[in-house]
Formats: structure tokens, sequence, C-alpha cells
């Protein structure tokens, strides 16, 4: 299989912003992502493990599925959301 070079990432925030979702929210989403699913890690600075998730168009179409599946989920009783004062799920 061919796949074209990725050019450019978006953030978490600019995601969180393009779905109007808490950058939180879309990190405990993601956690389970691959890079083979769109998601990337990038680091932010020179400290030891301090990066951003971010994310290719493929991995955005991945997330948006991923909350849907967790919100209907979350309807149907099936899964907790994620709780934002215990840090995620």
């Amino acid at each position: 299989m061919i796949v074209a070079a990725i050019h450019f990432v978006y953030t978490a925030a600019c995601i969180a912003t393009q779905f109007g979702e808490d950058e939180d929210f879309l990190h405990d989403i993601s956690i389970g992502m691959e890079p083979e699913d769109g998601c990337l890690h990038v680091i932010n600075s020179t400290e030891e493990n301090e990066h951003v998730f971010a994310s290719t168009e493929f991995g955005i179409e991945n997330l948006r599925e991923l909350i849907l599946i967790h919100k209907s989920n979350v309807a149907l009783g099936v899964e907790e959301p994620f709780d934002k004062t215990q840090g995620g799920s």
C-alpha cells in the first residue's frame, strides 16, 4: 500500500476547537490510538516527556469515530463519561 507523506498535523488544541470538545477529553479518547491511526506525539520542549497530542487528517476522522462511539456508549449506560477531576479515565 502506498501512503502519501504527511506534510502537516493538527494539535489537540486545534482539533478541540474544531470539534467543540475539551482538549483533555480528546486526549482521553485518543489514548488507544497508534501512529497507524494518525495519532502522533510532538515534542513541545527540551523537557523530558513533554509532548502534545497531534493528529493527521486521517487521525481526525478516526478520532471523530471514537468520540461518537464513546458518546453513544455513555448515552446507553455502557460506558462512564470521563471524569475531568480524576484526570481522565
